[in-house]
C-alpha cells in the first residue's frame, strides 16, 4: 500500500536546476534513506513532500489520515520552556481531547440529551486510554533516556542548550507524537555514539514507514532497506542498503560506460563510411541510408564523473613545543561548565575531544582560542602559531559561495577564486549560489575552502563532518592524517577520527590531563 506518491516533480532555484521530472512511492512499512552527494537536492525534495516548498511543476499526493513527524536541520524549539514542556507539545491532541470530554462533563448538568454527551465522552475516554494518555510521563521519561535527556536534566530552560541538545529534545519529541511517517534530515549529526546506537535500535524496530536523509553509511546499513538516490536532477531506487545500492550502482555505472563505448565505434564506422561514400554516385544511396541509421540512433551519454573534493591543508612553519598550556580552567557562560582543566597541547599531535553534548567541547574551543573569556583560569598560547578554525555553525548570510571567499582574500582574481572554491567538489551552480540557500554540506565546503587558502600549522575542528557526504568527509579524513601540523578536533565520529588522532581528551573525566 503506497502512503506517498510524488509524480513529476520538478523544482529549481533560479537557473540551477535541482530536480527533474522526478518520482518517489513509499510503501508502508519501508524504511529508506534518501542519499546523494551535497547540494543535489536531498534537502529540497524533502520541504517539497512536507509542504514547506512548492515544487515547479508535478505532484505530491499523500494518503488520507496520514500523520508526518518532520525532523529537518533548522526546527527550532519554544523559547523560554522547559524541555519537558516541549516533549508535552508532541501529545497537544491528547491534552485537547481531554479538555474536551471534561468540557463535555461540565454540560452534563445543564443539558437535556445526556446520553449523547456520554457517547461522546466515552469515545474520547476510549481514544484517550487507547493512546497511554494517563502515562504519558513514563512514555516521555523513557525516550527522554534513550537519547541522554535524563542527564541533562528536563526541567532546563531550553534557551541554555548546545545545538547538540536541542538537536535530542526536537528527535525525543517527534518520536513521542509516533506519526505514520517519520522524515529525519541528518538526525545523528549531534547525537553522541551511545544515543546514535539506541536511535538505530529504534528504527531498526519501527513498525511505520519512514524518510531519512544521512551520510552515515553504517547507520543507513542497519535501519534501511530502500534507498533512492538523488544525483544529476534525477531520483533511482535501489532495493536493499547502502552497500548493496554501492554494488548495484558500480555495475550499472560499468555497464553505462561499456554501452558508450560500443555506440562510439559504431557512430565512427557509420561516419566514417559516410564520408568515404557520400560523394560517389554509385554508392551515395547507402550513404544516405547510414546518414538516416546516424540520425535515428538514440545516442547514449557518456558516464559523467561529479566533481570530487581535494582537500590539501597548506603547512606553514614549526612552532614553538607546546601550542597550547592551560592551567586551572573554568569554562562557560553565566555559570561553570567544568571543573578546573589543565593540560597541554604539544606540537604535532592530533587530538579529538569528545564526550556527551553540552558538557561544552565548542565552549572549550573558542575559549582557547580567546574568543570567549574563560569563567576562571589561564590559558597561554606558545609562539609562531598560525590557526585556522572551522566553527560547526553555518554562514547564511546573502553573500554568494565566490563572494564570501573574495572577502576573506580580496587580492585573489575571479578565477582563482572559482579554482579553490571547485578544488573543493563546488560546481558554478554553487559558487553562484547565496550562502544561506546553499545546502549544510555545500555551506561547510565554502567554510573549508577558507582554511585551505592559508598556510596553516595549526588545526581547530569543531564537528566539521556534520553534513558532509561519504566522498568529502573520506577526502577530509586523508587530509588531516597527511598535515603535518597540529590538530585539535569536536567529533563524535569515531569511524573519522581514529585512523589519524594521537590522543583523546574525553571533557566528561574534568582532570588534569596532559595530551
Amino acid at each position: 500500500m503506497s502512503v506517498l506518491d510524488v509524480k513529476d516533480v520538478t523544482h529549481g532555484f533560479g537557473s540551477r536546476a535541482i530536480l527533474e521530472d522526478v518520482s518517489f512511492r513509499l510503501l508502508k512499512g519501508e524504511h529508506v534513506a534518501l542519499i546523494g552527494a551535497n547540494g543535489e537536492g536531498k534537502s529540497t525534495f524533502l520541504n517539497i513532500i512536507t509542504g514547506t516548498l512548492l515544487p515547479d511543476s508535478g505532484t505530491v499526493k499523500w494518503s488520507n489520515r496520514v500523520t508526518i513527524g518532520y525532523l529537518d536541520q533548522h526546527s527550532s524549539l519554544k523559547k523560554g520552556t522547559t524541555i519537558r514542556d516541549n516533549l508535552r507539545l508532541a501529545f497537544d491532541n491528547l491534552f485537547g481531547l481531554e479538555k474536551e470530554m471534561l468540557d463535555i462533563y461540565d454540560k452534563m448538568g445543564e443539558a437535556e440529551n445526556i446520553d449523547k454527551l456520554m457517547e461522546d465522552a466515552s469515545e474520547i475516554q476510549n481514544i484517550l486510554d487507547s493512546s497511554g494518555f494517563y502515562i504519558l510521563d513514563s512514555k516521555i521519561d523513557e525516550i527522554a533516556n534513550g537519547l541522554g535527556l535524563m542527564e541533562i536534566g528536563l526541567e532546563k530552560n531550553v534557551d541554555e542548550l548546545s545545538g547538540g541538545q536541542r538537536t535530542k529534545v526536537l528527535l525525543t519529541k517527534l518520536l513521542l507524537q509516533n506519526p505514520t511517517i517519520l522524515i529525519l534530515d541528518e538526525p545523528t549529526n549531534y547525537l553522541d555514539e551511545n544515543h546514535i546506537s539506541w536511535l538505530k535500535k529504534y528504527l531498526e524496530a519501527y513498525e511505520n514507514a519512514f524518510i531519512l536523509v544521512s551520510h552515515d553509511i553504517p547507520f543507513i546499513n542497519e535501519v534501511c532497506n530502500i534507498i533512492y538516490h538523488v544525483e544529476k536532477c534525477e531520483l533511482t531506487r535501489y532495493v536493499g542498503n547502502y552497500d548493496e545500492f554501492l554494488r548495484l550502482y558500480e555495475l550499472n555505472k560499468e555497464k553505462q560506460q561499456k554501452a558508450y563505448e560500443k555506440q562510439q565505434k559504431e557512430i565512427d564506422k557509420l561516419e566514417d563510411f559516410i564520408a568515404r561514400n557520400k560523394a560517389r554516385v554509385a554508392t551515395t544511396g547507402m550513404a544516405k541510408s547510414r546518414m538516416k541509421q546516424l540520425d535515428k540512433m538514440d545516442v547514449i551519454e557518456k558516464p559523467r564523473e561529479k566533481p570530487k573534493p581535494i582537500f590539501n591543508f597548506k603547512f606553514s612553519k614549526a612552532s614553538s613545543k607546546f601550542l597550547i598550556d592551560v592551567h586551572d580552567l573554568v569554562i562557560g557562560y553565566d555559570e561553570p561548565l567544568t571543573s578546573p582543566l589543565n593540560f597541554n597541547i604539544e606540537r604535532g599531535k592530533k587530538v579529538a575531544i569528545c564526550g556527551v553534548n553540552g558538557l561544552g567541547k565548542s565552549t572549550l574551543l573558542k575559549t582557547l582560542l580567546g574568543i570567549i573569556p574563560p569563567v576562571d583560569g589561564k590559558v597561554t598560547l606558545g609562539e609562531n602559531i598560525d590557526y585556522g578554525y572551522f566553527e560547526q555553525e553555518e554562514v547564511n548570510s546573502n553573500n554568494t559561495a565566490l563572494e564570501e571567499m573574495w572577502n576573506e582574500y580580496p587580492s585573489m582574481t575571479n578565477h582563482e577564486v572559482r579554482s579553490e572554491l571547485a578544488k573543493c567538489g563546488l560546481t558554478t551552480d554553487h559558487i553562484t549560489s547565496l550562502m544561506r540557500v546553499l545546502s549544510g554540506g555545500e555551506n561547510a565546503k565554502v567554510r573549508l575552502c577558507k582554511i585551505l587558502h592559508r598556510e596553516l600549522n595549526f588545526l581547530v575542528l569543531d564537528e566539521p563532518t556534520n553534513h558532509l557526504d561519504v566522498e568529502a568527509k573520506n577526502e577530509l579524513m586523508r587530509a588531516l592524517k597527511e598535515f603535518r601540523g597540529t590538530i585539535l578536533l569536536v567529533s563524535h565520529d569515531p569511524t573519522f577520527y581514529e585512523p589519524f588522532i594521537t590522543d583523546i581528551f574525553n571533557i566528561e573525566d574534568y582532570t588534569t590531563k596532559t595530551v
